[in-house]
């Protein structure tokens, strides 16, 4: 029989409903995410890092986990929020139970709980601090425990998901690229891969000689949880390279580019995670559907005057989606096009990575 589970917020809410997962208490910024599946990539995005993530989608666990959906080394969110709970997954690649998941990685999980409630919540009054309780305490306990934690703002979460050293991949390709790793994506890793490019992968506050050193024709500076701003390094570090070689970003790797060049950066209200967000080329007038996850984003209003441009908006909301250099190739994009579980309608921009890495 499960146990009963609480889910506090900072403003006094609690939340009661099932435990499973790991009994444990755990602390993070709530936040939601719209896809109807790819659990299993959410979870294990280092992204989520810090956060205790919540699925708008009512059923969950119903495939259960395979492995070869990871996306790192294992789950990265701090918790996890669900309206039903399958506990018999079917799948032919099914390895174990949501439940056993997150129990394996010690990650507490708690289901019955009012999810469009909590959604209305969040989108009225923006991502709140939460603590999320699969064992005995008082309410009043948990709910400081929600409210007396650091905000995500006060929180180098980078460091806990980036590599610690160097790993290098596909060493017999003939082109190289540096991975500046802020809580890269396999998906994004394999995309490279998959197109004959080897990758070597390193901590975001490698020093520009130390990339140089690997002699690679590109750098990547990729996805990864938190407030850019406090990834000071990776920020020199482009400051450092835009004129040795190509450069792109994906997600928080948009946002470092962007403060590279002077731009400004704001924390917005609930963000955008999920894999239906619209996405329109201002070049091309193209929409396509991406799979996104930041809560940061590009100030639009700041790149005036700067040496960077807007290429993509969001059609829900008209944040920037893509930035370019006038003259150096260096550029980004907001969402995910590593895609994992999906849509792939943005997996023309590491086709478009790799054009550019060949031609410069």
């Amino acid at each position: 029989m499960l146990k009963e589970a609480k889910l506090a917020l900072e403003d006094g809410t609690i939340f009661k409903g099932k435990s499973f997962g790991f009994e444990t208490i755990k602390t993070g910024e709530v936040v939601f995410a719209t896809g109807m599946t790819g659990y299993v990539e959410s979870l294990t995005d280092p992204s989520y890092k810090g956060q205790i993530l919540m699925s708008t989608y009512p059923l969950q666990g119903n495939y259960g986990i395979s492995s070869e959906w990871f996306q790192s080394d294992g789950i990265k969110a701090e918790g996890y929020v669900v309206r039903d709970l399958n506990l018999h997954p079917s799948h032919s690649l099914s390895e174990k139970s949501l439940s056993d998941f997150l129990k394996e990685y010690q990650i507490p999980g708690i289901s019955g709980v009012d999810t469009r409630s909590l959604t209305l919540k969040l989108r009225r009054f923006g991502t709140l601090k939460g603590a999320l309780a699969t064992t005995e305490i008082q309410d009043e306990e948990l709910l400081d425990m929600a409210r007396n934690q650091p905000g995500i703002e006060e929180i180098d979460l980078v460091d806990e998901v980036c590599v610690d050293k160097p790993r290098i991949l596909g060493e017999d390709y003939p082109y190289n690229v540096v991975i500046l790793d802020c809580g890269i994506k396999n998906n994004s890793i394999n995309a490279l891969l998959k197109r004959e490019i080897g990758v070597t992968i390193l901590p975001y506050h490698s020093s520009p000689e130390e990339i140089m050193d690997y002699q690679p024709q590109a750098m990547l500076v990729s996805s990864g949880p938190g407030d850019p701003t406090r990834v000071k390094k990776a920020i020199q570090t482009v400051k450092d390279l835009k004129e040795r070689m190509p450069i792109f970003g994906i997600c928080l790797g948009q946002q470092i580019i962007s403060l590279a060049f002077g731009a400004k950066i704001y924390k917005m209200k609930f963000g955008h995670r999920g894999i239906n967000q619209p996405v329109k080329d201002l070049e091309t007038g193209k929409v396509a559907i991406t799979s996104q996850n930041h809560g940061f984003t590009v100030d639009p209003e700041s790149l005036s005057g700067l040496p960077i441009n807007l290429t993509q908006l969001n059609l829900n909301d008209g944040t920037p989606e893509g930035i370019r250099h006038d003259e150096l190739p260096i550029e980004s994009v907001q969402y995910h096009p590593e895609a994992g579980p999906g849509p792939h309608d943005s997996d023309g921009f590491f086709d478009h990575f790799v054009e550019t890495l060949k031609d410069y």
